[in-house]
């Protein structure tokens, strides 16, 4: 089994199972810090299929897409802790 054929028949199913999982807990969560979360979660794995991809096609190109979509997730997700840090400490 060459690499190709081990992300096509083994990493993209988990991942998809992952995404399923993730998708409703983002729809369903009983609090937006839970969705926060799903939807920093969809985010990573989005970049994980995203690397795949560029690993399948051999364009570099796609990496440096995932990287931008990973530094948005994370200023997102610092920007979001803040704003419930502040509004803890203004009840």
């Amino acid at each position: 089994m060459n690499l190709n054929n081990y992300l096509t028949y083994v990493v993209l199913p988990i991942l998809s199972v992952a995404v399923l999982l993730v998708a409703y807990r983002f729809f369903k969560g009983p609090t937006i810090v839970n969705r926060v979360i799903a939807l920093d979660l969809l985010i990573t794995i989005g970049i994980g299929i995203i690397t795949i991809y560029s690993i399948q096609t051999n364009q570099s190109t796609f990496l440096d897409d995932g990287m931008i979509l990973a530094l948005i997730a994370f200023l997102g997700t610092v920007a979001f802790s803040y704003y419930l840090e502040k509004k803890k400490n203004n009840e």
